[in-house]
């Protein structure tokens, strides 16, 4: 077998354990509740603790990587994901699941960060769309697992399984990307080191910035507590970037990846996307529960469109790509989503079931052509023996997107709707319907959430027109000396 065909296959185990195991969680997150008797803002961080970890750490440990290797830290990632998820199980409250949930988290971003720069390093750039594609295929397989099972495992058995389950898949993962795995072909010069202040200050604004969500949700926007945190978020961010660029001798970010046009195009464009379409299923389980008055686990079958269409479009997307370049497919995947976004953005009362999950599938073709187009951009225009750092940055930004998207979403929804009922249908133990006073609220909440997704979009659609069609040969990376930085 060729090596690039090992990496890839190194690379689907840690995909499919970490898209299983997401969605999972969420279908199980009212069990949890009531078994361990958590709060409202404690069931909400079991989802975030776990995004704020891999957001925060993905960065860092990209860079991180390219000092000490690609191989051993991916390794980690199976190790660490593993431990938390045992840890995960075991948890007594709802405040131990959180902090193992965040232990979770690191893992997956020891994994995320180097997925991708692994398969760019193992796949010739005419082949890497083809690569990202099959990945794609592989996180639509992993979800639509994770529904299957997860009603399995939620109805038959203990919510504490769903952890567990991924002790099997995290061993054999390990031992097999220790076995097949090589090391990277170019690491970064000795003596570098990891830069501890910037990761602090990225870390506390994304905490401040969630925490701030939560807060606000539990207590109210105009509370004194929810003001800070938003009011801290600015200043932190500003800090880090200030750190990075004039002070760090060796930031985690090299600001020189932002020279290149395409590079800063095709990371924008996905963080847009991120924060337009990830709360989109949330969102719709709200809707069939409160509207329709289905299960959590019935609404959650009807969001499988979704899944499917992005694992049987992902390796068609990811070809096209290879052949008729990343631009055009990325721009054709936005179009599908923008229109399906405006058109979920209508949804009434009355609105067939079977067309929803038509205009789900639709949405799923254009996340499976826009997703491995995109990043192939981004890595193609990424230098090589850098990766980590390009795939890092990637991930750091899609899976902000992912934050602030859950973070609108659940705004635009309490806007309208009282958090108590929120609670009740994102957790499931809400029955029967809504009266038709909730019911239009709701609407008007969903779809001004789901108008706003789709203006991102036609923002991501404009950057995305603006990329060259043609890979870079290379980033031009930034040096930084005591008078400031400079491009080499």
């Amino acid at each position: 077998m060729e090596y690039k065909w090992k990496a890839f296959s190194v690379t689907s185990v840690g995909a499919m354990m970490a898209a299983v195991d997401g969605t999972i969680v969420l279908l199980a997150l009212f069990p949890i509740a009531g078994d361990l008797h958590s709060s409202y803002v404690t069931i909400i961080w079991v989802v975030i603790a776990y995004l704020l970890a891999t957001t925060a750490f993905v960065l860092s440990f990209g860079r991180i990587s390219d000092i000490y290797g690609r191989k051993r830290m991916y390794n980690l990632g199976f190790v660490v994901f593993t431990v938390g998820s045992a840890l995960c199980g075991f948890a007594l409250n709802g405040e131990m699941l959180v902090g193992f949930r965040a232990v979770q988290g690191v893992g997956a971003a020891l994994l995320t960060a180097n997925s991708f720069a692994i398969l760019s390093e193992a796949f010739p750039a005419g082949e890497r769309g083809r690569a990202f594609g099959m990945i794609a295929v592989v996180w639509g397989l992993g979800s639509v697992v994770g529904i299957i099972l997860g009603a399995a495992i939620i109805t038959l058995t203990t919510w504490r399984v769903i952890f567990w389950i991924n002790i099997p898949i995290g061993i054999f993962g390990t031992i097999w990307a220790y076995r097949t795995l090589r090391e990277s072909k170019v690491t970064a010069p000795q003596g570098e080191t990891f830069d501890l202040p910037a990761a602090v200050l990225f870390t506390a604004g994304l905490t401040s910035l969630l925490f701030g969500v939560t807060w606000g949700l539990l207590s109210g926007w105009t509370d004194p507590l929810t003001l800070l945190s938003f009011g801290l978020v600015v200043p932190l961010f500003a800090s880090f970037a200030v750190w990075e660029i004039r002070y760090s001798p060796q930031p985690i970010i090299d600001f020189g990846f932002f020279r290149e046009r395409t590079f800063s195009l095709a990371v924008t464009a996905a963080l847009l996307q991120s924060i337009a379409v990830f709360s989109v299923n949330f969102l719709l389980v709200f809707y069939l529960e409160g509207i329709y008055g289905l299960s959590v686990l019935q609404s959650s079958y009807l969001i499988l469109p979704n899944a499917i269409a992005v694992a049987i479009i992902g390796p068609f997307g990811g070809r096209f790509t290879d052949r008729w370049g990343a631009r055009r497919i990325a721009t054709i995947g936005l179009l599908f989503q923008i229109v399906t976004l405006f058109g979920l953005s209508l949804l009434t009362t009355g609105t067939p079931i079977w067309l929803l999950a038509v205009v789900e599938a639709l949405f799923g073709v254009g996340g499976g052509l826009f997703w491995p187009a995109n990043t192939s951009t981004i890595m193609s225009n990424s230098p090589e023996g850098r990766y980590g750092v390009g795939s890092g940055i990637m991930n750091t930004f899609r899976n902000t997107g992912m934050v602030l998207s859950f973070a609108v979403g659940l705004i635009a929804i309490t806007a309208s709707v009282s958090p108590a009922l929120v609670y009740a249908l994102f957790l499931g133990n809400f029955s029967g319907t809504l009266v038709p006073a909730q019911a239009a609220e709701y609407l008007a909440g969903q779809g001004t959430a789901f108008f706003l997704g789709g203006v991102l979009l036609v923002v991501a659609l404009v950057l995305t027109r603006l990329t060259s069609s043609r890979p870079s040969s290379g980033a031009p990376r930034l040096e930084v000396h005591a008078s400031g930085p400079e491009l080499a």
